[in-house]
Formats: structure tokens, sequence, C-alpha cells
């Protein structure tokens, strides 16, 4: 079917709004972009309005997110621009070494919605050949465990106080190890520690290689992919959770830790199933979250506080709206509505009061705030952040951020929708929220389907489920062709 804005109509006027803004964050950050596998400028999707690359993690993200199903030429022309020739013609992931495996996910997705076999072909090829480097070069025999920041954390203001001594005075992360060689790693890039949302990452990576495999060679019984990720699964429990908090940690490294909360780690450890049933209620009712949403990190560090408790760093403590869709999607899945309930609201909040979705927000007045953090010059020559009176850099938070509008597309289509797409079709877990009894979404394009989809009740318990009028199961083959109406009535 190809590229198909839906539209969506819902009891809740702000909402609509939203929706409306989301997707004209999203479609204003397609540009023309040439790199990596493609052999002319094509239409790619940037990071944000202030961002004039895709950058690797935000293009997995957001094509999970939901763009992969809405724009699927301009995400597989984006996701096709992060992939480099080494020597010998070996097809690899280009980006920031520790999270550029998020792209794995980001391109398994993309298969999902278009079935696009040729793609998954070079998607899969790329994804052995990368996850092999960096078993080699950056897996921890000792702890299981995979080296490397969090996911979202290329910043300083991640980590805890040892990491915030970098070569050059640099906020990059990925400086740390000129500064501090004595404590690098041996092997790999050097960063000594593990991080709960990049290792969440690297075991959802692992079994989407073998659900690849499986669907480029069907019938294919092999498992060696589901064993490193159960391996990785049982390491990620032992290592990070924490049973006196009931919450897993943020950090192993040598100097400590951090049993921080990491909101993305967290979510993904939910989201990706890695934790059980009791951890999950454990970490509903243990998460502390701000006026203004879910923290990227809390508590603050120390280095970023304020006398009036009102500063934070820009990568712990401040809300990120992308790492919010996450985590209101992993609540509403397993039941709880209230925590997903006062994400979304903020999100829709925020985004009809600026009339587009920040990069970041301040977690106890909602305001645009990029927050503290260190660093001597601005980055891409742009007055990125300003000093502030002691000399703490205040950073930008940035216009039009694609990840944060494609989230909020997320936890309407896999969030209060439930569509969860599988590689024969997708199946429906719907889930209204208290404040809203109707939700119709018209023209969302999936393979060679058009699909009308009006949700009316509220609570989670599917009563009726239709198909074009028919009484069906709650799923849709990926064989459909034409135009699908799905009616579903929920009740509590």
């Amino acid at each position: 079917m190809g590229a198909s804005m839906p539209g969506l109509i819902t009891n809740n006027e702000e909402v609509n709004k939203a929706f409306r803004i989301a997707l004209g964050d999203m479609t204003g950050n397609i540009v023309p972009y040439e790199e990596g596998l493609l052999e002319q400028a094509e239409m790619c999707l940037m990071a944000g309005l202030d961002y004039n690359t895709p950058w690797t993690r935000d293009t997995a993200i957001n094509t999970w997110n939901g763009a992969g199903l809405l724009v699927p030429e301009v995400t597989k022309h984006t996701l096709l621009s992060l992939l480099e020739r080494k020597e010998g013609g070996l097809l690899v992931i280009g980006g920031q070494y520790w999270d550029k495996i998020s792209w794995v996910n980001g391109a398994w997705f993309q298969y999902l919605y278009t079935g696009d076999t040729a793609f998954l072909r070079i998607a899969y090829e790329a994804s052995v050949n990368t996850i092999q480097q960096l078993e080699h070069e950056e897996f921890s025999e000792n702890l299981g465990l995979f080296r490397g920041a969090a996911c979202y954390g290329d910043g300083v203001a991640a980590y805890p106080d040892v990491y915030a001594r970098t070569a050059d005075g640099s906020s990059s992360i990925l400086k740390w190890t000129e500064h501090n060689v004595e404590h690098a790693a041996v092997k790999g890039h050097g960063l000594p520690m593990h991080a709960l949302s990049t290792n969440a990452l690297y075991y959802k990576a692992y079994t989407i290689l073998q659900q690849m495999e499986r669907a480029l060679e069907p019938g294919h019984e092999g498992m060696s992919w589901y064993i490193k990720a159960d391996a990785l699964k049982t390491a990620i429990n032992q290592r990070f959770w924490n049973d006196v908090k009931g919450s897993y940690n943020y950090l192993v490294d040598p100097f400590g830790g951090s049993d921080a909360q990491e909101g993305m780690g967290i979510a993904f450890a939910v989201l990706f199933g890695i934790a059980d049933e009791s951890q999950i209620a454990s970490l509903a009712s243990s998460m502390y979250t701000a006026p203004a949403g879910l923290p990227c990190l809390w508590p603050n560090f120390e280095r970023y506080e304020s006398a009036d408790g009102m500063s934070f760093g820009r990568h712990s403590g401040t809300v990120w709206p992308h790492i919010q869709a996450f985590w209101g999607e992993a609540m509403l899945r397993n039941g709880y509505r209230e925590q997903f309930a006062h994400e979304f609201g903020r999100m829709t909040q925020y985004a009809v009061r600026d009339g587009h979705f920040a990069e970041i927000y301040h977690p106890i007045n909602g305001s645009l705030y990029g927050g503290l953090q260190e660093e001597e010059e601005s980055l891409y020559g742009m007055p990125y952040f300003t000093v502030s009176p002691d000399g703490m850099h205040i950073w930008k938070s940035c216009h039009r951020q694609t990840w944060c509008a494609t989230g909020y597309i997320r936890m309407i289509l896999q969030g209060m929708i439930g569509m969860e797409f599988r590689n024969d079709g997708i199946a429906f877990a719907p889930h209204l929220p208290a404040n809203m009894n109707t939700l119709k979404l018209s023209n969302l394009a999936y393979r060679d389907a058009l699909l009308h989809v009006n949700l009316q009740g509220e609570g989670r318990r599917i009563v009726s489920f239709k198909v074009n009028g028919e009484k069906r199961e709650p799923f849709i083959s990926a064989e459909h062709q034409g135009n699908i109406t799905v009616e579903i009535i929920l009740s509590t």
C-alpha cells in the first residue's frame, strides 16, 4: 500500500490535536539525505528539526514506533543510510558502537510492517556481522554482559561523577577512556560500564536474529540465537535485579555501579519479556514518576542539584518523551492503566501547549528544559547551550524531536489499539484509558491492506471483534488485501 497518513478521531479533542502535531513533526523531519548504502540522495527521516542526520538509535526507535508503518520507503532509506561496507565487502551497522545494535530491532519492524524480504536479507547480513563483531569486542565473559553506555546516554550527564571527567572536557561519554586509560577495558572501545538498556537491546537483537532466520528460511529449526538470548536474559536478571528495591539497577561497573532508576532500561525489560510477572508488579509500584512524567534517570546526580531543587542533569532527572512512551506502553500492556494515563496525559498536554513535541522537559514544571551538562565548546557549530552562573552549561531542548512524536503515535497504535505486529499478521490487545471511550483510526496502510479501526468502550476485555462485519478472533492476517474495517467493543 505504501505511505499513507492515518486519521484519528477520539472523544478527547486534545488527543486528536496532539496526534496531528505528531504526524506533522514526523513528516516535517523528512529531507533528502545520502549516506551508507544509498547511491543517491533519498528522502530520509532526521532525528529532529535541530539535527541534520538520522542517528542510528533514533532511526531504529522511530521505525519501531510506527514510522516504518506510516512512511515505509522513508524508513527503509534511512535504515540503509546507516549501513557501511568495510574492507572485503563486510556489511555492518554504523553509528555509536554501543547503541547501534538497536538498528536490528528497527530493521525487524521494517520487515514486519512491509513484508519486504529483500530488505530483510540485507538486514540479516548486517545484523549478524555487527553482533559478531560486538561479541568479540564488547562482551564481558566473566559477567555475561555487554559493555557500553546506556542506549540514549551519549552525554556524561547520564553517569555518576567518576564518568564526568573526559578528554578535552567533552560532554561525550565516548571521550572518557581517553582521559581514564588506566580504567579502560582491554578489548573494544574500553568503556568499562555495562548498562541495563543496552544489554536489554542485545537480548532483543538475539531473539530477532532467530526470527529473521525463520522468516527467511521457513522450517528453520536452529536455536543458536535463542540460546544466547536466554543466557543474556539470565545474566541481566542476576546482575541488575535489586531485590531490596524491587527494581533493576542501572549500571554494573568496576566502581560500584549504580542503582539509579533507568526509565528506558526498565521499560525494555518489561516490553522484551526479560522481567517476569512478579517483577513487573514490583516495578509498577516502585517506579518514581515526576509531575511531568517518568524521568530518564532518577535520582538526579548531586553535581547538577541546586539550592531550589529545580536544576537537573541533561540525561538525569529530566523527562524525555520517547522514554515515557516506552514505559507507558509497557504499563498499559500489563494492565496498569494509571501509569499509562500519567505519561500519555503529560505528552498530550505539552504537545498541544507548545505546538510540537520537544526533546526534553523539566520534570517538575513541565517546561522545555535541556538540563545541565559539562562541555567546553558547542556542538555542530550551533548555539546548543548557554553558561549558567555556576559555570555548568544549560543545554537546549530541541524542537520537533522525531522520536518523541513517533513515541506518541506508538502509544496509540501499539498501546491503546494494542497492535502487536508478527510475521504472520497483527494481533490486537486494545486497552482504552479511563477518559476515552471512542477511538477511530482510518487509512492505516499495512502491507497490501488499508486498515480502519473503530474502538468503543473502556478497559481491556474484548466483548466483540469484527472484521468487515464478521466476528473473528482479534487478529488480522498479513495476507489480507484492500480495505479492512475492524470494529472492537471493550469492557472493563
